[in-house]
């Protein structure tokens, strides 16, 4: 077949028939036998995916791709070539199976066989649109923390919107445009070609190393490091100051106590190999399609990974804080997701999700009524329950008929001021009196909400849109110890991500620890589904 993916015989007599009775408007037996065949397979094939068989029939069944304009031979060439290409973007070749594609076109020898062909090549263009631009996977299935919701177009308006333009200029917009999918990409190609030639060398022995040392390992760390690029051209087989700088600057990207020192976190870090960050490479494009969205001039970006809570203003991060997230277990995991935060409460309450009062809170009051004594307990009605005269013992999980509150002040769990974005998940962002768990370098401890390590700048960066004394407003309210409600003029979308991989604004790729184990379950999900580390394509 030539580049142009010429059709066989039988599409020439079907597109002249057809020409000739537009232009005089005659209809003869055998051409219109042969139009009707034409649409009886299309409607036939077309049948078993409604939105196609609505194009089509919205249509009157005119083909798409099977006639011989150069509109219907360009529609052709250009989802040929990108169904080739899926490589590039972390996608199964397999699944689009080009070469079975192109037989079924080839040897196409009846008129019903067109319209076959028609339809498949129609379910071909609507699968790639899919994954090229939401993502193959379904983020649900995967992980029960996985609860996003991915903004999955109309397929018929794709349809609809691919036969009324350029099919190059359709094909390229379906990918996310964000600089950070572009940079993945890039990432992708490169670490495919240092695969290629064996990856960074050795791994190193030791399992840690610090500044003064000497020895083997430190000429395989040396080597390793310059490598990848954290560190220059050198000759020395000592852990000198250019190594502990180089050390840091490859922790910085880790998301490491950047102390210089290559301890056991460090060195695991150091050995992970190219497969796995390319893994991680792939993972990240996938969930960059999930979000594939218009994320909001302003808006609030959690990475969960990287322990972060960003204000972002027209793609520049204008204000960062580092964050707690969900305890690694499986009920207090903070799930991923996108809402709109709509206000703040300064001097919350902390209304004791049902959950906590039952498992943490009512074994101990079975033991002792006046256990945790800095929470209200409260009857249905909101009335204070006098923990002398009730009888916690006989209370289970499922009948236990009271709620808790704590009041607000500087030790409650959400400290001064809490960020609401009202979700059914009960997740949202809040001050916190554990100021010590922000100095961790690994920082899963909540409940699954996420808490921040500067609330009130972070409060401070919110109003400053609406407010001429943003921290003025802010403290006057806090100063009065009631709980008050502050409302955003305008809602902030927050989006709450997991990335283990990170291209930052210079180009350069930062990695970060699968808390969750999230990514590895992506991953193998994506395996299945016929995606391989390949090498570099051309």
């Amino acid at each position: 077949m030539t580049e142009q993916l010429n059709l066989p015989r039988v599409f020439k007599p079907l597109g002249l028939i057809v020409a000739v009775l537009v232009l005089f408007n005659l209809w003869t037996v055998p051409s219109i036998a042969q139009v009707t065949a034409f649409k009886q397979a299309v409607a036939e094939a077309a049948s078993t995916d409604g939105d196609i068989a609505a194009f089509y029939r919205d249509n009157a069944y005119e083909p798409l791709w099977t006639g011989q304009s150069t509109e219907h031979q360009a529609r052709r060439v250009e989802l040929i070539r990108a169904l080739s290409a899926v490589d590039i973007h972390g996608l199964s070749p397999a699944r689009y199976n080009v070469a079975a594609l192109r037989e079924q076109m080839e040897t196409a020898q009846t008129t019903r066989d067109l319209g076959l062909v028609e339809v498949e090549l129609s379910k071909m263009l609507l699968q790639y649109a899919r994954d090229v631009q939401t993502g193959t996977l379904v983020p649900s299935r995967i992980d029960g923390g996985l609860v996003r919701q991915v903004p999955y177009r109309d397929r018929t308006a794709s349809l609809t919107e691919f036969a009324a333009g350029s099919p190059r200029e359709f094909l390229k917009t379906l990918p996310p445009q964000s600089a950070q999918y572009r940079a993945l990409m890039k990432e992708k190609l490169q670490l495919e070609g240092l695969m290629e030639q064996g990856g960074w060398g050795p791994t190193v022995s030791a399992s840690s190393l610090k500044p003064g040392q000497t020895g083997a390992p430190v000429v395989t760390l040396r080597n390793r490091l310059i490598a990848m690029g954290y560190m220059g051209r050198s000759a020395s087989q000592t852990y000198d100051v250019q190594m502990q700088e180089a050390i840091q600057r490859f922790q910085l990207a880790h998301g490491l106590a950047a102390d210089g020192v290559a301890g056991k976190g460090t060195m695991n870090e150091v050995n992970v190999s190219v497969q796995q960050r390319l893994k991680s490479v792939i993972v990240a494009m996938e969930r960059e399609r999930w979000i594939n969205m218009e994320l909001g001039p302003r808006h609030v970006l959690v990475n969960q990974t990287d322990f972060s809570a960003k204000i972002i203003d027209n793609g520049k991060v204008t204000f960062q804080t580092r964050s707690v997230i969900g305890k690694n277990t499986s009920d207090r995991r903070s799930p991923e997701f996108s809402d709109e935060m709509e206000f703040m409460v300064v001097n919350p309450s902390w209304y004791v999700p049902r959950s906590i009062v039952t498992k943490e809170y009512l074994p101990k009051l079975r033991n002792n009524p006046h256990a945790v004594g800095h929470i209200e307990i409260t009857d249905s009605r909101g009335r204070r329950v006098n923990r002398a005269n009730a009888n916690f013992a006989q209370y289970s999980a499922r009948n236990f008929p009271y709620a808790m509150r704590q009041p607000p002040s500087s030790r409650n769990a959400l400290g001064l001021v809490k960020f609401m974005f009202p979700n059914k998940y009960n997740i949202y962002l809040h001050d916190t009196p554990s100021k010590s768990l922000f100095d961790r370098e690994v920082r899963a401890f909540s409940h699954g909400c996420i808490r921040l390590a500067d609330p009130f700048d972070f409060a401070y960066a919110l109003l400053a849109v609406q407010s001429d004394d943003p921290k003025g407003e802010f403290q006057r309210i806090l100063k009065s110890g009631r709980e008050t409600k502050v409302v955003l003029d305008a809602p902030v979308p927050v989006h709450i991500i997991y990335r283990t991989a990170v291209i930052d604004p210079k180009g350069n790729a930062e990695y970060r620890r699968d808390v969750y184990g999230r990514d590895a379950k992506i991953w193998k999900a994506l395996e299945n589904a016929g995606v391989t580390l390949g090498a570099v394509q051309g």
